[in-house]
């Protein structure tokens, strides 16, 4: 998924089903200034939703769309437009209906026709939601999560968020500077320095290795005897990131191998978007490819 939230499911079915509509849409207030990145919705004063459009021109005046005073409750006084989440109830046969010809988009063909035939309602959703279907959304999300208090919780008793079981070790941290960090299960870090960053599940990192604002997503499994045996041949390094190595601003995908004493986005090189072969760049990010292989002494 590309959204980060927490939300009361049974809510969201209660007011749909006490509502009466055939459709209910949940919905995020937003200022004008974000407004243009979402398909933005007109309701009235009962939440029914009257008109769609699609991501308004940061010039476009849509004054008319802004929320009506009964339908506010206690939304922030800048939070004046609602945006779909992408998120929908359906009552069964009028899903069946609304998917009866050749249209396939929800956000731009189906929820638009529907608009006409159906009633359709919002549901004002109040709490965290953060859509991370970019690079640097995804990017700061995650890094988000390293505040004293980030704006997402992981740690609430009453709501809490339920992970894959993997079963396996806790992480070993041999003599390793960690502030301001989170590392998933199964990691070996030794003896380097890490900051600001998000270590996943069975990452290597070896000694000497200073890491500041990176996302380094991990490994689908560790490798065997013969799989070390067969990269020494090969002459690449093992998954994981190698000794002495400096990485800033980067995210580094699954099961990549990083070699010896590279340095990765921390020379103050600028690279233009795009796909650059064994990464890609976004936004000053640099994207370490799933499998990669960084040969010792790298620069990027």
């Amino acid at each position: 998924g590309d959204q980060l939230y927490r939300m009361d499911l049974k809510e969201f079915m209660n007011q749909h089903i006490a509502s009466g509509a055939d459709i209910t849409i949940a919905a995020k207030a937003v200022n004008r200034s974000d407004a243009s990145g979402f398909g933005i919705m007109k309701v009235d004063k009962e939440n029914h939703i009257t008109e769609f459009l699609e991501k308004p021109a940061k010039d476009m005046n849509i004054d008319e769309w802004k929320i009506p005073a009964q339908a506010r409750g206690d939304l922030p006084k800048d939070l004046e437009y609602l945006a779909s989440m992408g998120i929908y109830i359906f009552n069964a046969d009028t899903m069946e209906e609304m998917l009866d010809n050749e249209y396939k988009d929800f956000g731009k063909e189906i929820i638009p026709l529907a608009l006409g035939k159906k009633q359709v309602n919002s549901y004002i959703f109040n709490g965290y939601w953060e859509d991370i279907g970019t690079i640097r959304s995804f990017y700061e999300a995650t890094l988000d999560l390293t505040n004293p208090v980030p704006s997402f919780n992981f740690y609430d008793e009453n709501k809490p968020i339920y992970t894959d079981m993997r079963n396996l070790p806790p992480s070993k941290i041999n003599n390793a500077d960690m502030t301001s960090s989170l590392s998933s299960e199964g990691c070996v870090i030794t003896n380097s320095r890490i900051q600001r960053s998000v270590i996943g599940v069975r990452s290597i990192i070896n000694e000497g290795c200073d890491l500041n604002g990176v996302i380094m997503m991990g490994a689908d499994f560790y490798e065997n005897e013969e799989q070390l045996a067969e990269n020494k041949a090969k002459g690449i390094p093992n998954i994981g990131i190698g000794k002495g190595c400096k990485i800033g601003k980067a995210i580094i995908d699954k099961n990549a191998h990083i070699g010896n004493n590279c340095c990765i986005n921390v020379t103050g090189k600028k690279y233009e978007d795009g796909d650059h072969g064994l990464f890609y760049s976004a936004d000053g990010i640099i994207v370490i490819r799933k499998f990669a292989v960084i040969p010792d002494g790298t620069v990027i």
